[in-house]
């Protein structure tokens, strides 16, 4: 009974939300509510939510000093550099912003931590695919994506878990693992770049003014684009096209969604720095002008975000703890005066209010998919349910279970609950423990566009995309991405 339950919600869940018909927060609040007294348990919900809340509030602490601290970053310039640089790379070709994504995505995800990346690379390439018409959905699909095959880090946290759950050693994990990874990050590069022609192809080929002020503003000039989208491209502010001023309409992305997928009920974006620059359709851009740069603590900004991320990698102190610390020195030092620190806080409060919320209503949806024993029967029944002539293939089960489960569960539930079981299953068969811990990593290229990961809804709130917008869109092809390195690790001899 718990079983079918388990699933009905997760279903009910996620047909809600992608039909829009329930805002992601009030669908993580209100289901497993309301599942939690058909299971006969509601006198119990209390405690289950207190108990999900308990074990989600670092990650929700985290988020909240971690927003405030890359917003201060970002109001003070340290990452107009980065802007600058990319939108070199990119010439305001699609093709190259979308890969620049997945390489930006990918590299800052070295650092281990989701909601990091997702900070940077939407603060980054933001500007860049609003003033270009891009779809938003495309640059959180692949940032997503790009960041759940680097998410397998040993310092990320699902290698450790599987290492810890299994009493193996994370090195013999993960090396080993590293050609299958590499093919899995070659997917997601290839993928990036179809559908970057695919965007080209819609918007057409735009170039950028070589001159820092209008490069770090995002102002594009339309040399050429497909006729079926000029009324669609739009130079906001200054940008011309070829054939006269764009049109405001925003462009439809790929199958139909659309390309800034906004609406009513997803998180806020990412409050306009001061000074940013604005222009008539609503786009707010990094203004080099603006009154919060601070160019002479430029090297002190950058000193501090690398010791940052140092620390966190080498986890000298909890994440939480570190982005408590590196927020409140960044504050003090960049606006030594109250009311400047307060307005900077202010500038930012609704991203905290949102993200943070959003982690506490995902703490009900975990705390009753615990409380009532739903995860233990889904995972038991999963198990069950492989067939005897599977048992010297588990490890290949294993792979293939990983990305249902890394995505209807936690990470925790997974790997300390779920993958002792299935190293015994197979154990029974000879199957090494190894190849299962490897095998259970494939999934983290789905894992990382979940409902129970906080981080990605830092990743939507920032690029204003609706979250059932970024689920429809990213799940097929973090899947895909999931399975090719599943069959890199087999034909390598991995798994």
């Amino acid at each position: 009974m718990l079983t079918i339950l388990g699933f009905a919600m997760i279903a009910t869940f996620l047909v809600l939300i992608m039909l829009k018909k329930m805002s992601p927060i009030a669908a993580l609040v209100l289901i497993p509510a309301l599942f939690c007294v058909f299971a006969g348990k509601g006198a119990h919900l209390g405690d289950y939510v207190i108990d999900g809340v308990g074990k989600l509030a670092p990650t929700a602490a985290m988020l909240m000093f971690a927003i405030v601290y890359f917003g201060v970053m970002i109001d003070v310039g340290l990452f107009d550099p980065i802007v600058r640089g990319i939108l070199r790379f990119c010439k305001a070709d699609p093709m190259r912003v979308v890969v620049g994504t997945a390489v930006l995505a990918a590299i800052v995800s070295l650092d281990g931590d989701g909601s990091t990346t997702f900070m940077i690379t939407v603060s980054a390439m933001y500007p860049l695919y609003k003033r270009l018409g891009l779809s938003l959905v495309v640059m959180t699909g692949v940032a997503a994506t790009a960041n759940g095959v680097m998410n397998t880090l040993p310092w990320g946290g699902p290698t450790a878990r599987a290492a810890t759950a299994l009493k193996l050693d994370a090195g013999d994990i993960f090396v080993p693992m590293i050609p299958a990874l590499a093919m899995g990050l070659v997917c997601v590069f290839v993928l990036a770049y179809v559908l970057g022609v695919k965007e080209r192809r819609r918007v057409g080929l735009l170039v950028m003014p070589e001159d820092d002020a209008a490069t770090a503003t995002g102002t594009a000039t339309v040399i050429e684009h497909a006729p079926e989208t000029e009324s669609a491209l739009v130079a906001a502010g200054t940008g011309t096209s070829a054939a006269g001023p764009a049109g405001p309409a925003a462009p439809a992305g790929p199958a139909g969604t659309p390309a800034t997928a906004t609406g009513g009920s997803g998180p806020a974006g990412p409050a306009a720095p001061a000074g940013a620059a604005a222009s008539e359709d609503g786009f707010q851009g990094l203004d080099p002008h603006r009154a919060t740069l601070r160019p002479r603590l430029y090297w002190f900004n950058a000193g501090l975000t690398i010791a940052l991320l140092t620390a966190m990698i080498m986890e000298l102190l909890p994440i939480p703890v570190l982005f408590l610390l590196g927020a409140a020195l960044a504050l003090t030092v960049n606006f030594p005066h109250m009311p400047d620190q307060k307005a900077r806080i202010a500038a930012h409060a609704d991203n905290v209010l949102n993200v943070a919320g959003m982690v506490f209503a995902a703490a009900v949806f975990t705390g009753v998919l615990s409380g009532t024993g739903m995860v233990k029967h889904m995972a038991d029944w999963l198990v069950g349910a492989i067939p005897e002539g599977m048992g010297p293939h588990m490890a290949l089960v294993t792979g293939l279970l990983s990305l249902p489960l890394t995505y209807f569960m936690s990470n925790d539930g997974f790997y300390f609950g779920v993958l002792p079981v299935l190293a015994e299953a197979g154990a029974a068969h000879g199957v090494s423990p190894l190849e299962i811990a490897r095998a259970s990593l494939v999934g983290q290229a789905l894992h990382m566009s979940s409902p129970l990961v906080p981080a990605v809804y830092v990743l939507v709130g920032m690029a204003k995309v609706e979250f059932g917008d970024h689920t429809r869109f990213t799940v097929k092809w973090a899947a895909l991405t999931s399975l090719v390195v599943l069959a890199a690790g087999m034909l390598f001899g991995i798994i």
